[in-house]
This record gives C-alpha cells, sequence and structure tokens, in this order.
C-alpha cells in the first residue's frame, strides 16, 4: 500500500495531470469550484453533465444516430426522466438493469440513475436469457431499461420488473419508451440524492454467470490515471466504438464528459462504418476493443485509404491483449497513434503503453500511470525485483473495486489486488503480461503460458489471428493444441505454422496440433472464450 509520502506526490501529480487536459479550467477557477461542486452532488458521471449546462457550454455530447443532442439537452432530458421515474417508485434504495447499445438512451440512464442515487448494473448485451435473469435476481433489479432487440431476452424477467424501452424498433403499446415517460415532465435541476447510486460492472463471463463488481465512490483524482499517459483534451470528438456498457467505455465515456467532448455512437460495430463516422466527424479519438482493431485493420489499406483520419491523435484499445503484430500494423495504417490499457473491470487502470512504448517494445502493456502502483509477486507472495521474471500481477489504484456484490474478493497482498495475470517488467520498466494465472499449460513438466505461443502464430504473414489451448495427454499431461485463422486465399499449412514457432521457441511450446477454424469464439467484449475452444468437437472443424 503506499505510503503518506507516496500519496502525497501522487496528489499533486494528478492535480498537475488534470490541469493541463482542462479538468481543472485554471485560471477560471470558479467553474472549476461549480464542477467540483456538480460531482459532488451528483457524482462523476452525471456531475460534468450539469456543471457544463450550468456553466452555459454551447456544445454537442452525444451524435448518435437519431443525431446530435447537446449537454443542455441530456441535463434537462435527464432531470425529467428522475421525474418520471421518482413517480413509478424508483427511489435510491432500487436497482436498475440497462441492456442497451451504445445511444442516447442508455447514457440518459446512467445520467438520471447517478442523480436519482439509483445503483445501475450494466448488463452486457451479448447475455442469453439464463444470464441476464441470474444477474438481475442476484442484483435484486426490479427495473430494467432495454433495446427492442432484447425483448425476448427481457422477457425471461419476473412480471413485477419495471421496465422502460430505451431504443423503439417495433410497436410496443404496454411497455413504455423513455421518450414517452420523459414528456411533459419538469426539467429543472433535481436535489441530490441522499446517496450515491453508481455502476455494477460486470466481469467478462467467458464461463457461467459473471461476476457484480460494484463502482461507487472515486476519488476527484482518478481521472488523472487516464490522461497521464494519453492526451485527450476539452472540446476534442471522441468516437465510441467500444461498448459503454463495458469498463472501458464507461471510463472514457465520462472523461470525455468531464471534458466537455462530443461522442459519435453508432448502435452496432461495423468495421468500414466506424473509420468512416472517424473522418466525417474529424474524430480526435478512437474507443476499441482489440477485435474491433483487427476487423479495422483487416479492412485493408484499399478500403481504408478512402477515408482521411488525420485529425485522429489517439486510438485507446483496451480490454484484452493487443499482439505485436496488431501494433505493428496499426501504426503502419494509422501512424504513431496506438495506445494500450492494461486492467480488469476489478483493479481499473493499472499500466497504459504510449505509441512511444509500443515502438520500442510492441505488445507492451506500458508502464503505471499517476496515482496507480504495480508489483509482481511470487507463488510464496515475495515481491519480483529482478526484471524478465515472470510473477501474478497486482495492483494499486483508486479506481479498485472493494469486492464482488455476492462478497467474494479477488486477492490481496499489502494492499495490492490481484488481476488474475502473470507478467514481466523487461530491463526499460515496461510491463509485459504474459497471461491468465489460470491458463498456464503444464505439457512435459513445462510450464507455458498461451499467449507468447499465440503472439507469435500472430505474427506469421498467413495468420489473423490465433489461439493455443492445453488438452489432455497420456504422455505429457498436457499437450498443446492451436486453433488458427488464417487470411484469405491462403493455404492451410500446419506444419510450416509449427515449423514458425519451433525456429523461435522451445521446443515444448510447439502446439501439437494445428487446427484451422473461420473465427475465433468471443464474448460481446472481444475476450476469447477458451472455454468453447476446449469443448469443441475437433473432428467437425
Amino acid at each position: 500500500m503506499p505510503g503518506l509520502v507516496t500519496k502525497i506526490t501522487d496528489t499533486i501529480g494528478a492535480v498537475g495531470v488534470m490541469t493541463r487536459a482542462g479538468l481543472i479550467p485554471f485560471p477560471r477557477l470558479d467553474k472549476g469550484l461549480k464542477s467540483i461542486a456538480a460531482v459532488d452532488k451528483y457524482g462523476p458521471f452525471a456531475g460534468p453533465v450539469h456543471a457544463h449546462a450550468e456553466n452555459g457550454l454551447d456544445a454537442v455530447a452525444i451524435i448518435d444516430e437519431r443525431g446530435p443532442i447537446t449537454y443542455a439537452e441530456l441535463e434537462r432530458q435527464s432531470n425529467a426522466l428522475v421525474r418520471a421515474w421518482q413517480s413509478d417508485g424508483i427511489t435510491s434504495d432500487s436497482v436498475m438493469g440497462a441492456m442497451c447499445r451504445n445511444h442516447r438512451g442508455l447514457v440518459l440512464t446512467m445520467l438520471a440513475a447517478a442523480k436519482n442515487g439509483t445503483k445501475l448494473v450494466l448488463m452486457n448485451t451479448g447475455f442469453a436469457r439464463p444470464q441476464l435473469v441470474d444477474v438481475a435476481a442476484r442484483e435484486n433489479v426490479a427495473a430494467f431499461v432495454y433495446d427492442d432487440e432484447f425483448t425476448e431476452v427481457a422477457d425471461a424477467l419476473p412480471a413485477d420488473t419495471r421496465r422502460y424501452r430505451a431504443w423503439a424498433e417495433r410497436e410496443n403499446t404496454t411497455i413504455r419508451t423513455l421518450d414517452d415517460v420523459i414528456a411533459g415532465r419538469g426539467t429543472s435541476a433535481v436535489p441530490a440524492p441522499g446517496r450515491s447510486g453508481g455502476f455494477v460492472l460486470l466481469t467478462s463471463g467467458t464461463t457461467g454467470t459473471p461476476k457484480g463488481a460494484p463502482r461507487s465512490h472515486t476519488s476527484p483524482l482518478a481521472s488523472a490515471q487516464f490522461l497521464d499517459r494519453v492526451p485527450l483534451r476539452r472540446g476534442q470528438t471522441m468516437m465510441m466504438a467500444a461498448p459503454a456498457f463495458h469498463g472501458t467505455g464507461v471510463s472514457q465515456f465520462a472523461l470525455a464528459l468531464g471534458l466537455g467532448q462530443t461522442v459519435v455512437m453508432h448502435r452496432k460495430f461495423d468495421p468500414e462504418n466506424t473509420v468512416k463516422l472517424v473522418a466525417q466527424h474529424k474524430c480526435d479519438s478512437l474507443v476499441v476493443v482489440p477485435t474491433m482493431l483487427t476487423r479495422i485493420i483487416d479492412l485493408g489499406p484499399e478500403v481504408l485509404s478512402k477515408y482521411d483520419t488525420s485529425h485522429l491523435k489517439i486510438i485507446f484499445s483496451a480490454g484484452s491483449s493487443l499482439s505485436p503484430d496488431l501494433c505493428k500494423r496499426v501504426t503502419e495504417a494509422f501512424g504513431y497513434v496506438l495506445y494500450n490499457l492494461y486492467g480488469s473491470t476489478e483493479v481499473a487502470v493499472a499500466t497504459v503503453a504510449t505509441p512511444e512504448d509500443l515502438t520500442i517494445a510492441p505488445g507492451t502493456a506500458g508502464r503505471a500511470p499517476v496515482t496507480c502502483h504495480v508489483e509482481l509477486f511470487d507463488d510464496n507472495n515475495q515481491k519480483i525485483n529482478s526484471p524478465h521474471t515472470i510473477g501474478r500481477i497486482f495492483v494499486s489504484s483508486g479506481l479498485s473495486f472493494e469486492g464482488y456484490t455476492d462478497g467474494r474478493d479477488k486477492e490481496r497482498i499489502n494492499g495490492l489486488l490481484s488481476t488474475g495475470d502473470v507478467g514481466h517488467f523487461d530491463a526499460n520498466g515496461l510491463l509485459f503480461v504474459d497471461g491468465r494465472d489460470d491458463d498456464m499449460i503444464v505439457s512435459g513438466g513445462e510450464n507455458v503460458y498461451p499467449l507468447e505461443v499465440e503472439n507469435l502464430l500472430a505474427d506469421h504473414a498467413d495468420v489473423l489471428e490465433a489461439a493455443v489451448i492445453g488438452v489432455e495427454d497420456a504422455d505429457f499431461g498436457h499437450r498443446l493444441r492451436a486453433f488458427v485463422v488464417i487470411a484469405p486465399g491462403v493455404d492451410q499449412n500446419a506444419e510450416a505454422l509449427k515449423s514458425h514457432v519451433r525456429s523461435n521457441l522451445a521446443r515444448y511450446k510447439v502446439p501439437r496440433e494445428v487446427l484451422f477454424i473461420d473465427e475465433l469464439p468471443r464474448n460481446a467484449t472481444g475476450k476469447l472464450l477458451r472455454r468453447v475452444l476446449i469443448e469443441m468437437d475437433v473432428d467437425k472443424t
């Protein structure tokens, strides 16, 4: 746990970062004090919107498929929504769920929940009925906001769950839309809630029912963790391609609101449409998860060259690891604009890699930004100080959670929280994530982390992406099986790929099997579903 001197240094550093980014509007400290008061009143998400409206900011907050909406309009509509919910009996004691794509309806739900002090559970849009029912029951969800496309999933909720439709695509005379309930309501500022509602973010849920990680009160200095190494600034335009229900989307959207930026949204991700929107709105930043970034790069230079993306200063990627090959391809396509954030739903921010870091060491997770601290520990909980030594990754962050909503927790050492990953520092102090602690494969008595093999396979000219798992083997305990997606028009050549691995890694890291598939199984946030690969009937691949 950081000591007093470290905390003082962190605070000074964070204030400096926030001032440079424009979150502390020096010398207009009167506006800064209003912003602080608004955040104290409504929280870090709704507070900035209220402050911008009060300060007369004449700017578009969101551009979605319905068009633009200003900060002032968001403020008025969210106030009206609070009053509508209160008349329906939704209070600060209530828990609300939301299952929505990226659009203003989700944003209004987030703002109104914060102003009402209502806890908001952000559901994964990839949920099937059983997962939604399980999470809603565990979190005591009494009200639910959803898009029409999720009607069949939402119908699995108990009949007494109060429902609202955020994005209407069909006739429905029984479930009101958010527009319906807002109409005719007062739009003036609402009183501060008695207590903070906050978000409940859900873990990726690659197996079973995802756990809930609550986010309530956070330090006002926490924004500096992102702004220290990523040059987001006041008045820019952000393309939010990552799902806003995910930690990546929520964090970057909150920053954009704090900085008075314009955020461009589209409900469903399409790689070429995303690039088109970046060009059309002259976006300064693009927020993605790595699978989205891969699909954009795979468009190729012929498609990408049709769009002017010269305004793009930041491609912000988070949610899973970036292969060295993808880092190089992004730089070739867009220049030195890639920023890679490493963290988790539980710890929030751990490290950030800048374009300079990724040029020196493609695939690195970077360094810990201001107020964040990362340490490695061995299996005996002893701190690792030497470079190139793999250990378990632990993080201290003002945004870290305090435990899951079901009472469980992650391992903690000296006040630092486990990410569940293993990694190492190089001689320059850059962090590399070597894989999940529980993904390690023991083959012939040797430890193998799949990510190293996957990155090497992905670096092959014929390979688009790859995944490696361990399967039971009578002789070796486990053997490595690789699943590979190859580039269009390339012949399937398993022996060539094995030879590529054999030429670069130890013999025990060479997959015994290479299977070719059309695409890797992933969830809605792009996380690889290894369990699906493990259970796959290989005779049908």
